[in-house]
């Protein structure tokens, strides 16, 4: 499964029939052999989301922010986790992208992080550890984990690539967290 992620997209056409408008790998840059993939695959801007027209929000598969953009906002996005924590992006990288963090939790692990999301984390291939202040889980192809909005980090302790799809849904803040 590793390499680029193939994105259908339908809509409508001018006769009123359902039909596909898009089919595309993403991202759409070039991606070297046996590098890990980011692809961003849709956003929305609000719920309930608009189906109309024939608009790509994130044509080139890079979507440079966590949560969502906007309140009501979603993110769907495919990413790969080599091993060993090599993906682990710098905690001043992650805030720049919009998630946070604090000196004692990336102490723990440096892509220890939080957004004002629920995240449906689904593993698509491998294994990959999901890291809380308090405990941890492995997580296999077919296991899915409902991020709450807390404190967390991923871990691939294993000797080979892990896929998780990522579906985040703008929330409130945690109180005290």
């Amino acid at each position: 499964m590793p390499g680029k992620v193939r994105r259908i997209v339908t809509g409508v056409n001018a006769a009123g029939r359902a039909c596909i408008i898009s089919d595309t790998q993403m991202p759409t840059a070039e991606v070297a052999p046996g590098a890990p993939v980011r692809a961003g695959l849709w956003i929305t801007d609000a719920a309930p989301a608009s189906n109309e027209g024939a608009h790509d929000p994130v044509p080139d598969g890079v979507i440079t922010r966590i949560p969502p953009a906007h309140r009501g906002g979603t993110v769907f996005r495919i990413i790969d986790f080599p091993p060993d924590s090599a993906h682990a992006l710098a905690p001043a990288e992650l805030e720049r992208r919009g998630a946070r963090t604090t000196p004692e939790r990336s102490a723990k692990h440096p892509g220890f992080h939080v957004t004002d999301t629920v995240d449906y984390a689904i593993c698509l291939e491998g294994e990959i550890w999901a890291v809380l202040d308090e405990g941890e889980t492995l997580m296999r192809a077919g296991d899915v984990l409902i991020q709450r909005g807390t404190y967390h980090a991923w871990s691939n302790r294993s000797g080979r690539m892990c896929r998780v799809a990522f579906i985040l849904i703008d929330a409130k803040p945690l109180a005290n967290h």
